[in-house]
């Protein structure tokens, strides 16, 4: 069992950053690959963002490329996901995952792909 834990949500202004970081109860943290996925009120989850075991392979969401970006401290069992100039939309819970396998193919965008996940932190931007 891998037990994740997120921290750093909170309320931001439109434009504004926040950093997001997910510890991992497991000492083979550098073996899982890791996901950041969303849910805003009324809406599915949706994936955000993805990074192999190293942090040699990253993807993200459309609507988050270019503001996000995701990476990982093995030796510190934690992964993390900055948010720039945020805006409105990107209110929601977001909830880091893990599997432990890894994907090159659309399967790491699919949240049913992951057997463990945190309990999620809120994001709300104000505008």
């Amino acid at each position: 069992q891998v037990q994740l834990v997120e921290s750093g949500g909170g309320l931001v202004q439109a434009g504004g950053s926040l950093r997001l970081s997910c510890a991992a109860s497991t000492r083979t943290f550098s073996t899982y690959s890791m996901g950041w996925f969303r849910q805003a009120p009324g809406k599915e989850r949706e994936f955000v963002a993805y990074i192999r075991r190293t942090e040699s392979r990253t993807y993200y969401a459309n609507s988050v490329k270019g503001r996000f970006t995701i990476s990982r401290d093995n030796a510190k069992n934690t992964v993390f996901l900055q948010m720039n100039s945020l805006n409105a939309e990107d209110t929601a819970v977001y909830s880091c995952a893990a599997s432990p396998f890894e994907y090159t193919d659309d399967y790491y965008a699919r949240a049913s792909t992951y057997p463990y996940w945190g309990q999620g932190t809120q994001i709300t931007v104000s505008s």
